[in-house]
Protein backbone atom coordinates (compact mmCIF):
# COMPACT_ATOMS: atom_id res chain seq x y z
CA UNK A 1 0.00 0.00 0.00
CA UNK A 2 1.16 3.63 -0.71
CA UNK A 3 0.69 6.35 1.72
CA UNK A 4 0.20 9.78 1.22
CA UNK A 5 1.46 12.96 3.01
CA UNK A 6 -1.46 13.90 4.17
CA UNK A 7 -1.48 10.15 5.71
CA UNK A 8 1.99 11.28 7.31
CA UNK A 9 0.11 14.46 8.66
CA UNK A 10 -2.61 12.19 10.21
CA UNK A 11 -0.59 9.84 11.66
CA UNK A 12 1.88 13.05 13.87
CA UNK A 13 -1.65 14.47 14.82
CA UNK A 14 -3.01 11.51 15.95
CA UNK A 15 0.26 10.11 18.15
CA UNK A 16 2.59 13.27 18.30
CA UNK A 17 5.50 11.44 17.25
CA UNK A 18 7.86 13.35 14.53
CA UNK A 19 7.32 13.58 10.87
CA UNK A 20 10.04 11.19 10.44
CA UNK A 21 9.53 8.62 12.82
CA UNK A 22 5.46 8.63 11.62
CA UNK A 23 7.09 8.28 7.39
CA UNK A 24 9.28 5.60 8.46
CA UNK A 25 6.23 3.90 10.44
CA UNK A 26 3.99 4.27 7.47
CA UNK A 27 6.44 2.60 5.05
CA UNK A 28 7.37 -0.54 7.91
CA UNK A 29 3.60 -0.84 7.57
CA UNK A 30 2.83 -0.90 4.12
CA UNK A 31 0.88 2.33 4.25
CA UNK A 32 -1.46 0.50 6.57
CA UNK A 33 -2.52 3.17 8.90
CA UNK A 34 -3.75 1.44 12.24
CA UNK A 35 -0.64 -0.75 11.81
CA UNK A 36 1.47 2.38 11.66
CA UNK A 37 0.07 3.78 14.72
CA UNK A 38 0.63 0.79 16.51
CA UNK A 39 4.41 0.39 15.60
CA UNK A 40 4.46 3.94 17.11
CA UNK A 41 2.84 2.97 20.23
CA UNK A 42 4.93 -0.28 20.73
CA UNK A 43 8.20 2.10 19.65
CA UNK A 44 7.00 4.33 22.76
CA UNK A 45 6.80 1.19 25.34
CA UNK A 46 10.36 -0.03 23.92
CA UNK A 47 11.96 3.37 24.46
CA UNK A 48 10.15 3.36 28.06
CA UNK A 49 11.44 -0.62 29.22
CA UNK A 50 14.73 0.95 28.09
CA UNK A 51 14.92 4.48 30.42
CA UNK A 52 12.92 2.56 33.18
CA UNK A 53 15.85 3.32 35.28
CA UNK A 54 16.92 6.40 34.57
CA UNK A 55 15.95 9.45 36.70
CA UNK A 56 12.87 11.93 36.37
CA UNK A 57 13.32 14.73 38.63
CA UNK A 58 12.50 17.50 35.83
CA UNK A 59 8.70 18.22 34.48
CA UNK A 60 5.97 20.33 35.73
CA UNK A 61 3.94 20.76 38.86
CA UNK A 62 0.49 22.54 37.04
CA UNK A 63 -2.82 23.51 39.48
CA UNK A 64 -5.86 24.39 38.15
CA UNK A 65 -10.04 24.60 39.39
CA UNK A 66 -12.99 23.56 38.12
CA UNK A 67 -15.16 26.67 36.37
CA UNK A 68 -17.52 26.77 39.37
CA UNK A 69 -14.39 26.74 41.74
CA UNK A 70 -15.14 23.75 43.70
CA UNK A 71 -13.04 21.48 42.77
CA UNK A 72 -9.45 21.59 42.05
CA UNK A 73 -6.30 19.01 40.73
CA UNK A 74 -2.64 19.52 41.05
CA UNK A 75 -0.47 17.06 38.58
CA UNK A 76 3.44 16.59 38.33
CA UNK A 77 4.64 15.08 35.03
CA UNK A 78 8.35 14.21 35.23
CA UNK A 79 10.59 14.30 32.59
CA UNK A 80 14.53 13.76 32.72
CA UNK A 81 15.82 16.98 31.23
CA UNK A 82 14.61 20.87 31.91
CA UNK A 83 14.90 21.04 28.25
CA UNK A 84 12.09 18.80 27.82
CA UNK A 85 10.52 20.59 30.36
CA UNK A 86 9.81 24.03 29.06
CA UNK A 87 9.03 22.54 25.79
CA UNK A 88 5.35 23.76 24.53
CA UNK A 89 4.23 20.31 23.65
CA UNK A 90 4.95 18.74 26.76
CA UNK A 91 3.27 21.90 28.75
CA UNK A 92 0.36 21.27 27.21
CA UNK A 93 0.31 17.39 27.22
CA UNK A 94 0.57 18.07 31.37
CA UNK A 95 -2.04 20.62 30.85
CA UNK A 96 -4.38 18.09 29.08
CA UNK A 97 -3.78 15.15 31.46
CA UNK A 98 -4.95 18.06 33.99
CA UNK A 99 -8.19 18.61 32.32
CA UNK A 100 -8.99 15.15 32.19
CA UNK A 101 -8.95 15.23 36.02
CA UNK A 102 -11.05 17.69 36.68
CA UNK A 103 -13.43 16.53 33.95
CA UNK A 104 -13.96 13.51 35.62
CA UNK A 105 -13.11 14.46 39.28
CA UNK A 106 -10.39 11.84 39.56
CA UNK A 107 -9.94 10.73 43.51
CA UNK A 108 -5.94 10.02 43.28
CA UNK A 109 -3.35 9.14 41.18
CA UNK A 110 -4.74 5.65 40.12
CA UNK A 111 -7.68 6.56 38.96
CA UNK A 112 -6.16 9.43 36.58
CA UNK A 113 -4.11 6.93 35.14
CA UNK A 114 -6.68 4.95 34.13
CA UNK A 115 -9.06 7.94 32.94
CA UNK A 116 -9.44 7.82 28.85
CA UNK A 117 -7.65 10.52 27.03
CA UNK A 118 -8.20 10.33 23.75
CA UNK A 119 -9.00 6.50 23.17
CA UNK A 120 -5.82 5.40 24.84
CA UNK A 121 -5.83 5.54 29.19
CA UNK A 122 -3.79 8.55 30.52
CA UNK A 123 -0.94 5.94 31.40
CA UNK A 124 -0.48 4.63 27.74
CA UNK A 125 -0.70 8.22 26.83
CA UNK A 126 2.51 8.93 28.84
CA UNK A 127 4.38 5.65 27.92
CA UNK A 128 3.71 6.93 24.26
CA UNK A 129 5.07 10.32 24.64
CA UNK A 130 8.12 8.59 26.11
CA UNK A 131 8.93 7.21 22.77
CA UNK A 132 8.00 10.30 20.96
CA UNK A 133 10.37 12.27 23.69
CA UNK A 134 13.20 10.09 23.77
CA UNK A 135 13.08 10.67 27.91
CA UNK A 136 11.27 8.93 30.52
CA UNK A 137 7.78 10.58 31.17
CA UNK A 138 6.22 10.10 34.24
CA UNK A 139 3.27 10.75 35.78
CA UNK A 140 4.52 10.67 39.67
CA UNK A 141 1.83 13.22 41.80
CA UNK A 142 -1.72 13.88 41.38
CA UNK A 143 -4.00 15.57 44.41
CA UNK A 144 -7.45 16.94 44.39
CA UNK A 145 -9.46 19.46 46.37
CA UNK A 146 -12.77 19.84 46.85
CA UNK A 147 -14.58 22.75 49.20
CA UNK A 148 -16.91 25.06 48.82
CA UNK A 149 -14.24 27.51 47.17
CA UNK A 150 -10.77 26.17 45.30
CA UNK A 151 -8.26 28.51 44.41
CA UNK A 152 -4.86 27.50 42.65
CA UNK A 153 -1.64 28.75 41.38
CA UNK A 154 1.11 28.15 39.39
CA UNK A 155 4.44 30.15 39.57
CA UNK A 156 6.26 30.93 37.12
CA UNK A 157 8.38 28.53 35.28
CA UNK A 158 5.80 25.62 36.51
CA UNK A 159 8.20 24.36 39.13
CA UNK A 160 5.75 24.90 41.88
CA UNK A 161 1.99 24.79 42.15
CA UNK A 162 -0.48 25.41 44.86
CA UNK A 163 -4.19 24.94 45.60
CA UNK A 164 -5.98 25.92 48.52
CA UNK A 165 -9.68 25.07 49.86
CA UNK A 166 -11.82 27.51 51.59
CA UNK A 167 -15.05 26.95 53.62
CA UNK A 168 -17.03 29.63 51.95
CA UNK A 169 -18.66 30.10 48.67
CA UNK A 170 -17.74 32.61 46.68
CA UNK A 171 -14.11 34.05 48.31
CA UNK A 172 -12.85 37.94 47.22
CA UNK A 173 -10.93 36.72 44.11
CA UNK A 174 -7.50 38.68 45.43
CA UNK A 175 -7.78 37.54 48.81
CA UNK A 176 -7.98 33.47 47.67
CA UNK A 177 -4.91 34.48 45.50
CA UNK A 178 -2.93 35.90 48.10
CA UNK A 179 -3.68 32.90 50.24
CA UNK A 180 -2.52 30.05 47.66
CA UNK A 181 1.02 32.33 47.14
CA UNK A 182 1.17 32.31 50.91
CA UNK A 183 1.37 28.71 50.71
CA UNK A 184 4.15 28.70 47.69
CA UNK A 185 6.15 30.90 49.41
CA UNK A 186 6.03 29.69 52.74
CA UNK A 187 5.51 26.44 53.03
CA UNK A 188 3.53 25.35 55.68
CA UNK A 189 3.13 21.92 56.41
CA UNK A 190 -0.52 22.07 57.85
CA UNK A 191 -3.99 24.28 58.06
CA UNK A 192 -3.36 24.84 61.83
CA UNK A 193 -2.01 23.30 65.08
CA UNK A 194 -4.82 21.10 64.87
CA UNK A 195 -3.94 19.64 61.82
CA UNK A 196 -0.51 18.23 63.43
CA UNK A 197 -0.02 14.92 64.66
CA UNK A 198 0.69 14.41 68.33
CA UNK A 199 3.91 12.28 67.19
CA UNK A 200 5.09 15.26 65.43
CA UNK A 201 4.40 17.89 68.50
CA UNK A 202 6.05 15.55 70.86
CA UNK A 203 9.03 14.81 68.97
CA UNK A 204 9.22 18.71 68.74
CA UNK A 205 8.67 19.19 71.98
CA UNK A 206 11.74 17.02 73.03
CA UNK A 207 13.46 18.29 70.29
CA UNK A 208 13.50 21.95 71.78
CA UNK A 209 14.04 20.59 75.48
CA UNK A 210 17.52 18.58 74.42
CA UNK A 211 18.48 21.50 73.24
CA UNK A 212 17.91 23.83 75.70
CA UNK A 213 19.34 21.34 78.06
CA UNK A 214 22.59 21.07 76.60
CA UNK A 215 22.60 24.85 76.55
CA UNK A 216 22.56 24.54 80.78
CA UNK A 217 19.16 25.88 80.89
CA UNK A 218 17.64 24.52 84.36
CA UNK A 219 16.31 21.03 84.08
CA UNK A 220 12.73 22.59 86.01
CA UNK A 221 12.46 25.21 83.60
CA UNK A 222 12.56 22.83 80.10
CA UNK A 223 9.01 22.16 79.91
CA UNK A 224 7.99 25.68 79.69
CA UNK A 225 10.39 27.50 77.51
CA UNK A 226 10.13 24.33 74.93
CA UNK A 227 6.47 25.21 75.33
CA UNK A 228 7.65 28.57 74.03
CA UNK A 229 9.77 26.60 70.93
CA UNK A 230 7.13 25.24 70.20
CA UNK A 231 4.50 27.90 69.56
CA UNK A 232 7.11 29.31 67.52
CA UNK A 233 7.36 26.85 65.32
CA UNK A 234 3.59 27.08 65.20
CA UNK A 235 3.51 30.28 63.25
CA UNK A 236 6.55 29.04 61.06
CA UNK A 237 4.87 25.97 59.66
CA UNK A 238 0.80 26.29 60.39
CA UNK A 239 -0.79 28.22 57.19
CA UNK A 240 -3.36 30.14 59.64
CA UNK A 241 -0.45 31.26 62.16
CA UNK A 242 1.76 32.26 59.52
CA UNK A 243 2.89 35.77 59.31
CA UNK A 244 1.21 37.37 56.45
CA UNK A 245 3.67 37.80 53.96
CA UNK A 246 2.26 41.04 52.42
CA UNK A 247 1.65 42.72 56.19
CA UNK A 248 4.56 41.58 58.10
CA UNK A 249 2.21 42.61 61.14
CA UNK A 250 -0.67 40.35 60.81
CA UNK A 251 -1.16 36.64 60.64
CA UNK A 252 -2.80 34.85 57.58
CA UNK A 253 -5.67 34.03 60.49
CA UNK A 254 -5.88 37.85 61.04
CA UNK A 255 -6.06 38.47 57.64
CA UNK A 256 -9.07 35.97 56.80
CA UNK A 257 -10.58 37.54 59.53
CA UNK A 258 -10.83 41.18 58.32
CA UNK A 259 -12.28 39.99 55.32
CA UNK A 260 -15.02 37.61 56.77
CA UNK A 261 -14.56 36.44 60.17
CA UNK A 262 -15.84 33.00 59.43
CA UNK A 263 -13.73 32.20 56.48
CA UNK A 264 -10.59 29.98 57.03
CA UNK A 265 -8.65 27.89 54.91
CA UNK A 266 -9.62 23.96 55.19
CA UNK A 267 -6.86 22.33 52.86
CA UNK A 268 -4.08 23.19 50.94
CA UNK A 269 -1.68 21.19 48.46
CA UNK A 270 2.00 22.35 47.57
CA UNK A 271 4.45 20.78 45.11
CA UNK A 272 7.48 22.33 44.53
CA UNK A 273 9.64 20.16 41.82
CA UNK A 274 13.29 19.87 43.23
CA UNK A 275 12.28 20.86 46.61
Amino acid sequence: MSFTTADVVKLRKLTGAGMMDCKNALKDADGNFDKAVEIIREKGKLVANKRAGREASEGVALAKVTDDKKFGGLVVLNCETDFVAKNEDFVAFADKILNIALENKAENLDALKALDLDGRTVEDQVTEQTGVIGEKIELSYYSKIEDETVVSYIHPGNKLATMVGFNQADVDTQVAKDIAMQVAAMAPVAVDTNSIPQAEIDKELDFAKEKYRKEGKPEAMLDKIAQGSLNKWYKEVTLLNQTYVKDGKISIKDFLAQNDKDLTVTAFERYALND
